[in-house]
């Protein structure tokens, strides 16, 4: 069990749209320094700033692009002269990160780039006229490539839930990409899943009974098999989202495992804690703290090896909002 002061997390890499940085990489020069990214998330992770577009060859200012559907192809054509196709240059640009990507735990991606846009970028008919939305070519080449890749674009940071989600599912995928490296062995894939209950069960009991019944199946199939669904599995549950009600279900079957340790006043107070949480009344940190202080009083086995009650870069104060 990590108890207060919790230490430091090692630093992870992120990669990153150079623009939100401050590099003067957009097609017209400029940039779009995100200043969320480099204050609040930059004294905690390490960036590999990469402009897709800037790596392809094309020079600052340059004319802009924008997706266009050509019959059952989508391609980046210059906005002005529909003859620059860097289509298949920013699909490979995406296929070779990828191919070197093994030490990024996440990516932060500049929103409604035609290149780097995971989602809501603007694709033209060949008449001009924008007609729905899609991903930009770059970023769909690359988490095709690595698909369980936490994935997140500069403005849904701002977002409280959608910031912590995605550093939650950064954290988990590099604790999944260790246990990769280290070799996934049985035993060591039942010891990731036994730590990691509790957190997912935050995101759905009935996605940590699926991935369960592949921990008990184990002997029934291939290893690699189980580990990669496994591993698909793990990351697909984090995506869901860990409500309110669900933290306090977890926090009370945490608390479960301390009814005959725990006096009826301590009760009454986690009790409280948990219930003024679920409501609304007060972040996520309250009923954790308690718990961390009884854990430290009443170290039980299960409960002290849960990722769920330190994951989170404490500087970032992420329980302080949700």
């Amino acid at each position: 069990m990590t108890c207060d002061p919790v230490p430091p997390t090692p630093r992870l890499t992120l990669g990153i749209s150079a623009c939100l940085l401050g590099e003067p990489v957009r097609y017209n020069g400029g940039h779009k320094r995100d200043r969320y990214i480099l204050e609040k998330l930059s004294p905690h992770f390490d960036f590999r700033p990469i402009c897709p577009e800037m790596a392809i060859g094309l020079g600052t200012p340059r004319p802009p692009l924008r997706l266009v559907q050509e019959g059952a192809a989508l391609r980046v054509l210059g906005a002005r002269d529909p003859t620059l196709d860097v289509t298949s240059a920013l699909s490979a640009m995406g296929q070779r990160i990828a191919s070197t990507a093994h030490d990024l735990s996440g990516y932060i991606f500049k929103a409604r780039s035609p290149s780097c846009g995971v989602e809501r970028v603007k694709i033209y008919d060949p008449d001009g006229k924008a007609s729905r939305m899609g991903r930009g070519v770059y970023a769909d080449a690359l988490l095709e490539a690595l698909p369980l890749l936490p994935a997140e674009e500069e403005g849904r940071l701002k977002d409280a839930a959608l910031r912590e989600n995605f550093i939650e599912r950064v954290v988990a995928y590099r604790d999944w990409q260790d246990l990769l490296a280290a070799g996934a062995t049985a035993e060591a894939l039942v010891q990731f899943h036994t730590r990691h209950k509790l957190q997912l069960m935050a995101h759905g009991s009935a996605h940590l009974r699926i991935l369960g019944r592949l921990i008990a199946q184990l002997a029934e199939a291939p290893l690699a098999q189980t580990v990669d669904h496994y591993g698909t599995g793990f990351m697909h549950t984090l995506h869901y989202r860990a409500t309110r009600k669900r933290h306090a279900n977890v926090l009370y079957h945490a608390m479960g495992y301390l009814k005959k340790q725990l006096g009826a006043p301590d009760k009454a107070e986690l009790t409280h804690a948990i219930e003024a949480y679920r409501v609304g009344h007060v972040p996520r940190i309250v009923p954790i703290t308690l718990m961390r202080h009884h854990l430290r009083q009443h170290p039980h086995p299960y409960l002290i090896q849960q990722v769920y009650w330190d994951w989170a870069p404490p500087a970032l104060g992420l329980w302080n909002e949700t």
